[in-house]
């Protein structure tokens, strides 16, 4: 658990850090909009990837218990 939530920190750090620093950079508002629509869009991506690869390997997990179970109880 504590390494859940140090790796949500990190991200989240990462997450504002960026955001500051795209925004107090010398651009124009478009730019920087554009570039916070971009950014956002990346960490979605990779939230939704993180979250497609915890699914696959829960789904694996339970697949493959449910092989062990079936092999554990006796047929007649």
């Amino acid at each position: 658990m504590d390494a859940t939530k140090t790796a949500a920190g990190v991200l989240l750090g990462v997450g504002v850090g960026t955001l500051l620093g795209v925004l107090f950079a010398p651009a124009k508002g478009t730019e920087t909009r554009k570039k916070i629509i971009n950014k956002g869009q990346d960490y979605a991506d990779d939230l939704k990837g993180k979250f497609d690869d915890l699914f696959q390997d829960v789904s694996d997990k339970y697949d493959s218990f449910l092989e062990e179970a079936k092999a554990a109880i006796p047929t007649k």
